[in-house]
């Protein structure tokens, strides 16, 4: 079985992704891993290479800046970037990491023996994977129906699939239609700390990427307005490769005791009610679930 890793990056170091603790977290599990690396003007390119592995690979991309962003699709340049790297890959699998996402070391087993017993059966295109997203510091988790807990990382490289945004795969099922690819479950776990970069480094993310996704300018981003009920204390470990980065905090985020809940999250918290008192689940999934 071979394996292959797979991620795009852009100016990484200057929005305040964790992308070299990402990438070192999947290395012991890949034969190689593919970098789409867009044009930067900070050091991420060069903190990529002095990670040192030869399994690195770098594709020098160009972003399509004229891409708009009134088409149902949105975002699409980074599904492009991500299918780039995805079509240079070359292994049985192919894993695919954000630049903000890290996995656990104590899991790695867990997800080869997955690929392992999964190989052979064509049956299963891809592997899911639980989420923690941490939000605002290390100690805090957002849990609730806005924020997604499942998803596939993992995609069999001998079926025609490519990327229409960043977060799924389409699966090419005839020459005029896509549908989302059959999984199973790793039973492992993604660590997202996206929302634990600062707010002036997610204010700058924001600035600078959502022009592929809406014409109108970023809002300002306050970490502080947010539904308290849909942040849970963690009492796990982080992996190892991200303790550095992450900034030091004692105790679970405060949300601001003042904000107003949007219908949005209104929704949400009548979800989450439904969840703990019925059983039910309402999580959104982009894969069809098989054994």
């Amino acid at each position: 079985m071979t394996v292959s890793g797979f991620t795009f990056l852009r100016n990484g170091q200057r929005l305040g992704y964790p992308f070299v603790a990402s990438i070192r977290s999947i290395l012991p599990l890949v034969d190689e891993f593919v970098i789409a690396l867009g044009p930067c003007d900070d050091d991420t390119e060069k903190m990529v290479r002095e990670i040192g592995d030869p399994k690195i690979r770098i594709i020098p991309t160009t972003w399509n800046e004229r891409l708009r962003s009134d088409y149902s699709v949105k975002g699409f340049v980074f599904g492009q970037q991500k299918s780039i790297a995805l079509f240079n890959c070359t292994g049985d699998w192919a894993f695919y990491l954000e630049a903000d996402e890290v996995l656990h070391e104590d899991e790695l087993p867990k997800i080869r023996a997955a690929m392992e017993k999964h190989l052979n059966n064509e049956r299963v295109e891809a592997l899911a994977f639980d989420y923690l997203h941490f939000y605002g510091n290390k100690n805090t988790i957002a849990w609730s129906p806005g924020w997604y807990r499942s998803e596939v990382r993992i995609i069999r490289n001998t079926i025609p699939t490519w990327s229409s945004e960043s977060l799924f795969f389409n699966v090419v099922d005839g020459h005029k239609k896509s549908r989302y690819p059959r999984a199973a479950q790793t039973g492992a776990t993604i660590y997202h700390y996206g929302w634990v970069r600062s707010e002036a480094q997610m204010n700058l993310k924001a600035g600078a990427t959502h022009k592929y996704w809406e014409n109108a300018p970023a809002a300002n981003v306050d970490y502080s307005k947010i539904d308290a009920a849909a942040l849970k204390l963690f009492s796990g470990t982080h992996p190892k490769v991200v303790q550095d980065w992450l900034p030091q905090a004692e105790g679970i985020f405060l949300s601001d005791p003042n904000h107003q809940l949007t219908s949005r999250e209104k929704k949400h918290r009548r979800m989450l009610w439904l969840e703990k008192t019925c059983g039910l689940k309402f999580s959104k999934t982009h894969y069809q679930l098989v054994n």
